[in-house]
């Protein structure tokens, strides 16, 4: 008998303790501010910073955060028919309800230390140090795949007449504008240059930033340039987001150079010369000029700037760096007992030090990998 009546009075208990948050919860909704559009898209000013078509709204995310990285000055999200502002501070979290298609989308605008500030925290490296890893090799322009690769799709023509750092240029504004970008599409079985194109070209699709950087690369290998498809990732382990460029080697300037397909950029110094990875990372940390080409967009609907797309998204993803030990055709593609060794360079603050290799099966639809992790640029970004 009290066994019954306890369990009841643990019943009722639990009933008032979720009538009581969800009347809290429902009481806080109530009391945010309210805006409204009849666009999924919002613009949103930054500082001094609009960003067109900057947010799509999302009610199933309860609530949807905007981060913005500095103190002090007003975020501003624009719908097409209404705007809220809010002045930020470090400890800012302002909450609004955006109504769109019958939902409440709660939204958030919240302060977070800005990524260069985690960059500079990670400018050490280790450049005595000497870890086992495997020799970075390029594959041949001499490869049938290559050659077929290179006159399938007129290269040579597409490269031009003038000089390396042209042509270099050239081909990646190529492929800028042959396969549009699309961050949630899935990866084609075949991930080749070859069927990539032919895939998008027939399904009328894009492919998010490793095709388009694994696309880039095969055809700079097949021109004879040292290239490799570089993903540039943030601090944590688990993200929600990262990016792939390429850094390819020019004779002519002799180092390595930055090229992104994805929003066709590429960054110089204050004397219009270009930059590599490396060179861009601790532009940053040091407060250097760094000049984004005017013309680097996406999609040809965004234009990019250096705030948005160096200072804020490659300050995220410049923490750490991770290529695969042969640049090849078909890299990725899977293939019943094939291994692929990657190699990624770490700041001396980075949480994942040890092992020095770390080894995974191959499953069903991906291949066997080895990842081996240096402290040392000078082992990453060798050309030999």
């Amino acid at each position: 008998m009290n066994n019954t009546l306890n369990t009841k009075k643990m019943r009722y208990l639990i009933i008032a303790i979720s009538i009581l948050i969800f009347g809290c919860s429902a009481q806080k909704q109530d009391s945010m501010p309210v805006i409204k559009a009849n666009s999924e898209l919002v613009d949103i000013k930054d500082g001094d910073n609009l960003n067109k078509n900057a947010w799509t709204i999302n009610a199933k995310i309860n609530p949807d955060v905007y981060h913005t990285m500095g103190s002090g000055h007003t975020v501003t999200f624009y719908t097409d028919i209404d705007s809220i502002s809010v002045k930020v501070e470090k400890d800012t979290k302002f909450d609004f309800i955006i109504k769109y298609d019958g939902k409440d989308a709660v939204t958030r605008i919240e302060y977070k230390e800005p990524y260069i500030i985690t960059l500079r925290n990670a400018k050490e490296y280790n450049y005595t140090q000497k870890r086992e890893i495997p020799k970075f090799r390029y594959l041949s322009k001499d490869n049938e795949n290559l050659k077929k690769l290179r006159k399938e799709f007129n290269l040579d023509s597409i490269a031009g007449n003038g000089d390396e750092i042209s042509k270099m240029i050239n081909i990646m504004r190529w492929v800028h504008n042959t396969v549009r970008h699309d961050g949630g599409s899935g990866n084609p079985k075949l991930k080749n240059a070859s069927d990539l194109i032919k895939v998008c070209k027939a399904e009328n699709r894009g492919v998010n930033c490793r095709m388009l950087a694994t696309i880039l690369n095969e055809c700079y290998l097949s021109m004879g340039y040292k290239s490799r498809a570089v993903t540039c990732m943030p601090k944590p382990l688990k993200f929600n987001d990262c990016h792939v460029i390429n850094m390819v080697y020019s004779t002519q300037l002799n180092k390595w150079i930055w090229l992104d397909p994805t929003f066709e950029a590429y960054v110089t110094d204050e004397n219009g010369i270009m930059l590599g990875l490396f060179e861009v990372r601790e532009r940053l940390i040091n407060n250097q000029p760094l000049i984004l080409n005017p013309d680097a967009n996406w999609n040809h609907k965004q234009k990019q700037t250096k705030e948005g797309y160096l200072d804020n998204y490659m300050a995220k993803n410049l923490y750490r760096l991770e290529t695969p030990a042969f640049s090849t055709y078909n890299t990725e593609s899977y293939e019943p007992n094939k291994k692929v060794d990657y190699i990624q360079l770490l700041p001396l603050d980075g949480i994942n030090q040890k092992p020095d290799v770390k080894t995974s099966k191959s499953g069903k639809s991906y291949n066997a990998t080895a990842l081996y992790v240096t402290n040392n640029p000078d082992q990453f970004f060798t050309v030999k």
